[in-house]
């Protein structure tokens, strides 16, 4: 990642750019990329990774004559200069060069289309940043104290709570968590996170406590305070041995349909030299919650007719997500139509979704 950085960018650079634009750069922005003219467009990318079963994110920073190629004028983004680009899902990450649209000037956001309205320029936002210095130094601060995990040396944009943690005699579980913008939406309400949980055995335990895991039991809980739980045999498919010294990692899923919600729960181990003594571990809770968001300015224009008919749309929505989660109380773990998507990181190969 540090080879891809290009190098500062000068000062006709800038403002050429300014002038294809139409629009004035911030300054916090032109002082960084006269350092660095953003990365070369390559896997993985300096802003950070993700990766899932089925979906892979790495986002690059984009030099400025890229950007100025991205820059927007449409309804619903007009103004909005890309900073970011992910080459598999074509994510970005935009800053407002100027105040338009209900958008605060300079601040930093994920797009959201809302997939509800008829207007193609109702673009919802989730925000990241107030201005490009408070963005940047944020991430690079989650990046350089540890917060964000290095794995197979890409960045993955993972929040871990110290307190997060919880060990149950040898046993330790944390817990780390991430909201997938790009999977999420505000209308309808559906917000997509991943989490990555670690159980390690402390290295001073005695051989004989060596265990395998047999099953799992969640208890998840919505911002409205809605519960479902849900219990299955191991996880991500595999049933792990934990033994002192040893760590085991996965990821999964889960999506709400409120902003916010939490979860715990806990495993069940048996003893491999005493078979018939199981015992359980606890999962410490989680909470999750989705950045701050800005509905688009052309939803909030609508008539009341169009409104209500939307509100009414979103409604239904929501009871058919509840609809789905009790009729899945007596289906097995597989016949689940939604909820929990496990995948182990240690034998996830990133190449294979390129």
């Amino acid at each position: 990642m540090v080879l891809s950085l290009k190098e500062g960018a000068r000062e006709e650079d800038l403002d050429a750019v300014e002038a294809q634009i139409g629009c004035k750069l911030p300054d916090d922005y032109r002082c960084s990329y006269r350092i660095h003219n953003g990365q070369k467009l390559v896997v993985p990318g300096l802003l950070g990774s993700m990766a899932l079963s089925n979906h892979y994110r790495s986002e690059d920073l984009l030099d400025v004559d890229t950007a100025a190629g991205g820059f927007q004028q449409r309804q619903g983004l007009k103004y909005c200069l890309p900073l970011t680009f992910c080459i598999h899902t074509g994510l970005s990450q935009y800053i407002a060069v100027e105040a338009a649209e209900g958008r605060n000037k300079n601040e930093v956001f994920y797009q959201c289309p809302d997939q509800m309205a008829r207007n193609p320029a109702a673009i919802d936002m989730f925000i990241i940043g107030a201005t490009f210095t408070d963005w940047f130094t944020s991430y690079v601060n989650s990046v350089v104290s540890g917060g964000f995990p290095i794995i197979r040396d890409q960045i993955f944009r993972y929040v871990h709570d110290p307190e997060c943690v919880a060990t149950t005699g040898d046993i330790t579980v944390s817990v780390s968590t991430s909201f997938l913008p790009e999977l999420s939406s505000v209308h309808p309400p559906h917000y997509f996170f991943t989490y990555r949980i670690r159980i390690e055995m402390s290295k001073d335990a005695l051989p004989e406590k060596a265990c395998q895991l047999d099953s799992r039991y969640w208890r998840i809980t919505n911002a409205k305070g809605d519960v479902e739980e849900v219990q299955g045999p191991g996880v991500v498919g595999e049933f792990p041995i934990i033994s002192p010294g040893r760590v085991y990692e996965y990821t999964s899923c889960t999506t709400f349909s409120t902003t916010s919600g939490y979860m715990e729960g806990y495993y069940t181990f048996h003893f491999l030299y005493f078979k018939d003594k199981i015992f359980n571990v606890a999962i410490p809770r989680f909470h999750m919650a989705c950045p701050t968001f800005r509905v688009s300015i052309a939803r909030l224009e609508l008539g009341p007719d169009e409104y209500e008919e939307m509100e009414d749309a979103e409604e239904e929505e929501d009871d058919d997500d509840s609809a789905d989660m009790e009729e899945s109380e007596e289906e097995d773990e597989e016949a689940r139509p939604r909820r929990l998507f496990d995948v182990p990181i240690r034998r996830r190969r990133y190449s294979r979704l390129f």
